[in-house]
């Protein structure tokens, strides 16, 4: 399973320099002017998590095999996109694509740096917060453009089938709230609401989580003290969505670094961990991933679940015959692996449970499927 995040934003928000910097590969184009990205950049990029390097120090593995997500990084939208200006349909169609949405908003003072929604204005003040509204609206009109079509249809259909007539109804208060500027993600919904089908097949863009990034300078990376940076979180606040700060210069300094430098590096920002490492987790968290663990010899590796997956789905993370055929998982937590050095220790202090189809995966199991087919 791998967890897809657009990056996307305004031109010249340093969108690909974060971009080349999370992925430690210069391999995105980032230069000062509108629409230089038109293709979308993609890279896989692994999981920084201590707790392979602590089982590897137990099962001696060949080889350590992390967790991943991919990172698309994405043109600039600007104002319009929604009606296909600056290729919008082309990028709109792009973060349909994704799994969640990093929002990278400018926080960082650059005379400069050209603002495209004051028409190229390079002394146009900084507004977090209203870029990143300029963005949302963009999807929103979007997403009503996607929706009123197939609202239209429903509600025809509705008139001569009144089987239909809840889900047209519900797609009709969707597209009120819509209208009021708020996103689909905010929408209520329950289990067995008349929406679901609708929220399935069209895949709204604002139905996705959303996480801003504040690009900051080097001189700030913990954002403190920076006015844009606690407008644009107070904004994150009422939208429900979570906020990182980064400095994607910074990051791209960080990129060519040994491990051991890069540590060095961040040690003299005051910082113990990169931009990457917690983009990552903040983006996990937000779309409800963890992690469980198989060790062996062969190699120790992290394997990406959604919370609440029972054990026969998590084993088909591995193969879709661990599923078909699982008889039980036996399942260590990571804590217990670590304090009694293995599986063999696990088993003789009465920690090994045997469970069967109905547990639910806990974040750091270590576990054995056993299967049959």
């Amino acid at each position: 399973m791998s967890l897809g995040v657009g990056i996307v934003g305004l031109p010249n928000v340093g969108k690909s320099t974060l971009f080349n910097a999370l992925t430690r590969a210069q391999n995105a184009e980032s230069a000062n002017y509108p629409f230089c990205t038109i293709e979308p950049n993609k890279a896989t990029v692994p999981l920084a998590d201590s707790r392979l390097d602590a089982l590897a120090e137990i099962a001696h593995p060949a080889q350590i095999i992390k967790a991943t997500v991919d990172f698309i990084d994405i043109a600039g939208l600007v104002r319009g996109a929604s009606r296909g200006e600056g290729l919008g349909n082309k990028f709109l169609a792009n973060i349909r694509e994704t799994d969640a949405i990093l929002e990278v908003v400018r926080c960082f003072e650059d005379s400069e740096i050209i603002h495209v929604v004051d028409g190229g204005n390079t002394s146009a003040p900084i507004d977090p917060v209203g870029d990143a509204q300029v963005i949302e609206t963009e999807l929103i009109l979007a997403d009503l453009e996607t929706l009123s079509k197939r609202a239209d249809r429903f509600a025809r259909e509705a008139k001569a089938d009144p089987k239909k007539r809840p889900e047209a109804e519900a797609m009709q208060a969707l597209i009120a709230h819509l209208n009021e500027g708020k996103p689909v993600r905010t929408f209520p919904r329950e289990e067995g609401s008349p929406i679901l089908p609708t929220l399935k097949e069209l895949n709204l863009l604002t139905d996705k989580p959303v996480i801003y990034c504040a690009n900051v300078s080097e001189e700030n990376v913990t954002g403190e003290g920076n006015p844009h940076v606690a407008a644009l979180k107070a904004y994150a606040e009422t939208q429900k969505s979570e906020m990182v700060i980064i400095s994607a210069k910074m990051e791209a300094d960080l990129a060519g670094l040994s491990d051991e430098e890069r540590g060095e590096f961040l040690a003299s920002y005051g910082l113990s961990e990169g931009g990457l490492d917690r983009t990552i987790r903040l983006a996990y968290h937000t779309l409800g991933l963890a992690s469980y663990f198989t060790a062996g010899p062969k190699e120790v590796r992290a394997w990406t679940f959604h919370r609440g997956w029972k054990a026969p789905r998590c084993a088909g993370v591995i193969h879709t015959d661990f599923e078909r055929g699982f008889i039980r998982a036996e399942v260590i937590a990571f804590e217990d692996y670590i304090a009694h050095k293995g599986v063999a220790g696990a088993r003789a202090a009465g920690v090994l449970r045997p469970e069967g189809k109905e547990y639910e995966m806990k974040d750091g199991d270590v576990v054995e499927f056993l299967f049959n087919v």
